[in-house]
């Protein structure tokens, strides 16, 4: 039976070139454009119908996990699921993190409502791609981008909203998409799933990747040590501390001299220095340049300047500060939304991004990815507190970024098993629970052939989640 369709649910080949066209008047050079555009005659053609759609979410109460100023206490798992008129079902996953993808959201709602509103935009990507046809999930996120985003401004009643916010919403969509395209085309393998375009960027193969645990403001330098004695060898420190600039700055650097007391002699086989390194995100307090460098300038008193692999989001977005000539590495991970966002960052000095596959869409991360890597531009994965099956698709990513500099293993965030209350349960709701490359051992994740044969078990069905579905 065919499905009717309309402008509402239907998207013609020109209208997507008529919304993909913009970047033309962005003075982006053409190989960012070719990026933001691509959508590589060398993928499989299957033209792939969508019949059914359908969604839920499971809420996950947290320890508290604070961050911007604030703080998000449950965090909801959502599910998308993308039937085709071959009858091939696949459900893709989703962790929302509204207070990340936009604190505005997150302070004019209860974080209940906030995450109600990240959900309806869900709904409404799902609406819209319902009787359509896709033939690769790149082009299917271009052109449900667009719309889903203006959506997204209409129902939070913000016409600045952060195209995270969407971009969030929309992973489990795109993860569906990517799984329901795998097996249309007969994919069984991460690697084969790739687009040629995108293969350089994601062509490394890690044996280890480093597990970086996430260490909220506040977080004594007592519980941090206890990490680095578990063979933790990166850790996430976030900075940014609650208060005005002052009280904030007077906070931070009294944190970085007790940090640096607690591990700073620490050492590890996984850097050149053989020196523990820091990572901090300040998750953009840092309202002006001049703030940031009274950080660094204590970190230079004490020493600790020399062990700072790099500082993630300093400042707040509209802040368009130059970086490249602070001495330290600067990453954008909230502000490169998009492959366009990221070229911008570049310009103005990052010389690092965190690619979230698991907040930003896989779609997108490839994307992010290729142009990093053609700028030279290192690249890891940071976590969104995500759930263990999204754990493994950003594992993904990580297994196959270069190195980073000064270190000879993969990087990815993973602070799950820290504020999850219920981490266990939901460990168990991955189809390949036992495996090894699913445990941490000192610090690391040691990815095996069996690993990449598997792609993480990201293509294995998890009975929990499809059971979420069993009575539609």
């Amino acid at each position: 039976m065919q499905h009717p369709t309309t402008r509402s649910n239907r998207f013609s080949r020109r209208d997507f070139i008529q919304q993909s066209g913009a970047l033309l008047t962005l003075g982006l050079n053409p190989s960012i454009t070719a990026l933001a555009r691509d959508t590589t005659t060398t993928l499989p053609v299957t033209t792939i119908r969508i019949k059914r759609v359908d969604s839920t979410f499971e809420r996950e109460p947290l320890i508290p996990y604070r961050f911007k100023g604030s703080a998000i206490t449950e965090s909801w798992q959502t599910a998308a699921l993308l039937e085709s008129e071959s009858g091939i079902r696949k459900v893709g996953l989703c962790t929302q993190g509204v207070l990340w993808s936009d604190s505005t959201v997150f302070a004019a709602h209860s974080e209940r409502a906030g995450n109600a509103l990240m959900y309806a935009v869900t709904d409404r990507a799902l609406q819209l791609i319902k009787g359509t046809s896709f033939t690769n999930p790149v082009e299917l996120l271009d052109t449900l981008l667009p719309e889903v985003f203006a959506y997204a401004k209409k129902i939070t009643s913000n016409p600045d909203l952060r195209k995270t916010f969407a971009l969030n919403a929309l992973v489990s969509v795109d993860n569906a998409a990517w799984l329901l395209y795998a097996q249309e085309n007969g994919i069984k393998t991460f690697d084969d799933m790739i687009p040629a375009r995108y293969k350089p960027g994601l062509s490394y193969r890690h044996t280890k990747v480093a597990s970086i645990p996430a260490f909220a403001v506040g977080t004594t330098p007592d519980a941090i040590k206890a990490a680095a004695d578990q063979g933790y060898f990166i850790l996430k420190l976030k900075t940014g501390s609650a208060g005005t600039q002052q009280e904030m700055i007077g906070k931070d650097i009294a944190f970085l001299t007790a940090l640096h007391k607690a591990i700073g002699h620490y050492e590890t086989p996984y850097t050149q220095s053989g020196k523990i390194p820091y990572y901090f995100d300040a998750n953009g307090r840092y309202e002006k340049k001049e703030t940031l460098l009274r950080f660094l300038d204590h970190a230079q008193k004490i020493g600790a300047f020399d062990q700072i692999a790099v500082i993630e989001e300093p400042f707040p977005e509209h802040v368009e500060e130059y970086v490249g000539d602070l001495g330290v590495r600067v990453a954008a991970d909230e502000s490169a939304h998009t492959v366009e966002d990221a070229a911008r960052r570049i310009e103005l000095g990052y010389s690092a991004i965190a690619v979230k596959a698991i907040a930003k869409t896989l779609s997108m991360t490839m994307k992010i990815a290729q142009l990093a890597y053609e700028k030279k531009v290192p690249c890891f994965c940071a976590d969104l507190t995500v759930n263990p099956i999204l754990v493994d698709w950003n594992k993904n990513v990580a297994a196959r970024l270069p190195p980073f500099p000064g270190m000879s293993i993969g990087l990815q965030e993973a602070n799950g098993h820290q504020y999850y209350r219920n981490w266990h349960t939901l460990a168990q709701y991955h189809p390949y629970a036992s495996a090894s490359w699913t445990k941490v051992r000192k610090g690391v994740f040691e990815l095996t052939d069996d690993y990449y044969q598997k792609s993480g078990g990201i293509f294995a069905p998890s009975p929990h989640y499809q059971d979420l579905f069993s009575a539609s």
